[in-house]
């Protein structure tokens, strides 16, 4: 499976508070910067570049929902993950298309969140 022909998932689809719903684990592959200035509340952050190191992190019994600034990155991830026999969807959109929609966010930076 290639990263064109991933499972996929809308902004729209998913609960506004994606951490208060248990039946999801949202993947963030940013990078610690894109991470800090803004990101979905409850998602557990693993850059694309550690995956492999930390992917017993990521659990089998949970829809893994990935998600980057476009989706491209994630969906790379999206399809490492689904080749493995995870359940995992990309993000449609990411980020860009979070914050379009007026998602909340979050950040680790003083200042409104943003998508870097």
């Amino acid at each position: 499976m290639g990263p064109d022909d991933v499972p996929t998932v809308l902004v729209e689809d998913l609960p506004a508070d994606p951490a208060g719903d248990d039946t999801l684990f949202v993947l963030d592959v940013r990078e610690p910067d894109e991470w800090a200035a803004g990101h979905i509340d409850g998602a557990v952050h693993i850059p694309m570049g550690e995956l492999v190191a930390r992917i017993e992190e990521i659990p089998r019994s949970t829809r893994v929902i990935a998600v980057c600034r476009s989706g491209r990155r994630s969906a790379a991830v999206t399809a490492y993950l689904a080749d493995g026999g995870w359940d995992a969807h990309n993000l449609d959109g990411g980020m860009i298309t979070w914050a379009a929609l007026g998602r909340p966010m979050t950040a680790d930076t003083p200042g409104a969140p943003f998508v870097l």
